[in-house]
């Protein structure tokens, strides 16, 4: 079976040749991304480009986000968060194409006051509708280590993983209806800013600017997926995320991260949605 990386070499070598639409390798901060906003706040820590950090305090946050667009791919990252006293504070990860129809695939990460978990926000945007949120309080501090954070998104679902977990899916329901992001290509952002009026409590806790800068950490960078090139894209049968699936294990790994660590889910919320749960719940 080829490797990873022999698949990686061999769409390189057609892309120098062929100059089609390739498959992108594990990367460097230096070369893939390029920190767009946050006025110095975002720096690239090391010479390989391995270690990058964002800060807020109370003038701007910082942001990156990829140089290429994607459409479908794997996507993942290590993260350490803001400690101590985050309250106010978003800390994400995510995918999301231009315009006002747009579509996006989030991690959101909402800090909290010392001693109380954070809230991590799940999300898929597609054609400018978001509303399908879940959220969970993580089973380890995000804080303390680095942690991978990962997106497969293929034709028929977008898979949430953390350390390899998968915590949720989001199946292609096309066929009753319900619209599914794979028309419009995406970059990769991450972004470190200030939400105090909803993050945390719904805004009850307000951001403690005295503990500023807040600072959190990405690593690993890593990126398989198709880049979009000149209005089309084509992707190698041998990407496994193209094609995956959850497996049994893997569903099951999902009902238990659901069971245990679950604190919203847009299914479940009959106030949103008196009239029974939308289509893609059931």
């Amino acid at each position: 079976m080829i490797s990873f990386y022999g698949r990686c070499l061999a769409f390189l070598v057609v892309y120098l040749f062929a100059a089609q639409y390739v498959s992108v390798c594990a990367g460097s901060f230096h070369k893939d991304v390029q920190i767009h906003w946050g006025d110095g706040r975002g720096k690239i820590l090391d010479n390989t480009g391995n270690l990058l950090s964002l800060s807020l305090d109370k003038f701007s946050g910082s942001g990156f986000q990829s140089h290429q667009e994607f459409l479908y791919g794997k996507v993942e990252v290590q993260m350490k968060l803001v400690p101590g006293n985050s309250a106010g504070t978003v800390t994400t990860f995510y995918l999301k194409s231009p315009g006002t129809t747009w579509d996006e695939i989030d991690f959101e990460f909402l800090g909290n006051i010392s001693g109380h978990p954070y809230t991590l926000h799940t999300n898929v945007y597609t054609k400018g509708t978001g509303d399908k949120e879940q959220q969970f309080h993580l089973w380890f501090d995000p804080t303390v280590h680095f942690h991978t954070y990962c997106i497969v998104w293929n034709p028929q679902r977008v898979i949430f993983t953390i350390d390899g977990i998968p915590i949720r899916e989001f199946k292609n329901s096309e066929s009753v209806g319900v619209p599914f992001p794979k028309h419009q290509p995406m970059r990769l952002y991450a972004s470190l800013w200030e939400a105090e009026h909803w993050a945390t409590r719904g805004g009850l806790e307000k951001t403690d600017w005295s503990k500023a800068p807040f600072t959190a950490f990405y690593r690993n960078y890593n990126v398989d997926a198709c880049v979009w090139a000149n209005g089309k894209s084509s992707c190698s049968a041998n990407s496994p995320w193209f094609t995956q699936v959850l497996d049994f294990k893997g569903k099951n790994r999902v009902k238990w991260a659901q069971r245990k660590y679950m604190v919203y889910n847009y299914c479940t919320d009959k106030k949103r949605f008196p009239q029974g749960a939308p289509p893609e719940c059931s």
